[in-house]
């Protein structure tokens, strides 16, 4: 264990040094600024990496401070578009040297262009993940779907993390937003919230008074098993919502019928929580083959078992749709999917969420938050994944 701590501290310290050190070479030290400007520049880049950390330590760490946290994870949201963007900026800089701008005003140039949009960035970026998200709305044809349920309503919300920063208020619009779709089936795909339920609880209180004239389910995402997952099923059971934990419920309208299951997370298995882990045998046992099948999952991969197992439609989350540009490309490779509908096999059909809060950051840039209104469509209706 000791080299292991040794390597990981050794990689920490150097992508530190590399997140804060490339910034500060070529928004402060590169531009030959007045003397007073480079000074204060060095300051503050000193103070962000020293202080960085120690915020990450005291908000994330056995103390779990709300404060702290909200310091490090804003600090961290800025740092990594500092970083992106001061690099990118080199293509600026030889364009500008290429036209015969001469240093150290061609430097001068980019670091302002960078410092500029950098903030114009977060600062609407922070915007875009604290506003109620707007609705998105989507129809999704399903053969197997009986006429009884052709226009049937189903309301997504995801990843609303309750988290560090208090959104009780963001929290009863949501809910506000969602009950005037007027939606029959309320589902939350997972990742309610990072923290117990003595901490956040006022924050999800809002979800008590959310409506549904069918059914209101709920998944585990895998931050809940970070955050005490038994805890949170009991809350939300104790709300009025059905906890999908492994199971299944069957709906019916107009003399159709619909089921619509649900799993835990795939982190479950490994996260010492006796009694979870992602079981979709489980899940669907007993399900008469005849009917169609709506399956939450917290992470669109796991449509890599759903769709063998002749679901219909799975529901997921996870990804926030990248949440902040370029992390896009990572979760887009890790998951298979970022946002949006895509069709797996000759049945199955994934929408994943792009989520209607966000994770550490305060901020979403290029990944707007949503909730989703998903109007089933039976088999009569043209497939939007093929027209």
């Amino acid at each position: 264990m000791r080299p292991r701590r040794g390597v990981f501290l050794t990689v920490l310290i150097l992508v530190l040094l590399l997140l804060h050190g490339v910034p500060w070479w070529r928004l402060v030290l590169a531009p030959h600024w007045p003397a007073v400007v480079t000074d204060v520049g060095s300051a503050v880049a000193l103070v962000a990496l020293i202080g960085f950390p120690l915020a990450m330590w005291k908000g994330h760490g056995k103390a779990r401070r709300d404060r702290p946290a909200v310091i490090g994870d804003t600090w961290l949201g800025i740092l990594w578009q500092l970083f992106a963007w001061t690099v990118l900026g080199e293509i600026l800089d030889l364009v500008l040297a290429l036209s015969g701008l001469e240093a150290p005003g061609r430097q001068r140039w980019v670091a302002g262009v960078v410092v500029v949009w950098v903030a114009l960035l977060c600062s609407w970026g922070m915007w875009q993940a604290r506003r109620v998200p707007p609705v998105r709305t989507v129809e999704v044809t399903l053969p197997r779907l009986g006429r009884g349920l052709d226009g049937l309503r189903l309301v997504l919300i995801a990843d609303t993390h309750f988290g560090p920063i208090d959104r009780s208020g963001w929290s009863a619009r949501l809910v506000e937003r969602a009950n005037a779709l007027n939606p029959d089936i309320l589902a939350h795909a997972g990742d309610l919230t990072d923290g117990s339920v003595d901490r956040r609880s006022a924050q999800v209180a809002p979800l008590g008074v959310a409506q549904a004239s069918l059914a209101r389910v709920y998944i585990t995402g895998n931050h809940e098993y970070m955050s005490g997952a038994p805890d949170w099923v009991a809350h939300m059971h104790g709300l009025g919502w059905t906890v999908l934990h492994n199971r299944h419920i069957v709906l019916e309208r107009g003399g159709s019928r619909l089921v619509v299951a649900g799993i835990d997370d795939l982190t479950a298995q490994d996260s010492g929580v006796p009694g979870h882990a992602a079981d979709l045998p489980g899940a669907l046992a007993g399900v008469d083959a005849d009917l169609p099948i709506v399956l939450l999952a917290h992470q669109p991969k796991s449509v890599r078992m759903s769709a063998p197992a002749g679901v219909d439609l799975q529901l997921s989350g996870h990804t926030h749709g990248g949440q902040m540009w370029p992390f896009h490309l990572i979760v887009r490779a890790e998951q298979g999917a970022l946002a949006g509908l895509s069709r797996h096999g000759e049945r199955t059909v994934l929408y994943t969420s792009r989520g209607s809060g966000f994770w550490g950051p305060p901020f979403r840039i290029f990944a707007p938050n949503e909730i989703t209104l998903l109007i089933l469509r039976s088999g009569s209706q043209p497939d939007p994944l093929v027209s």
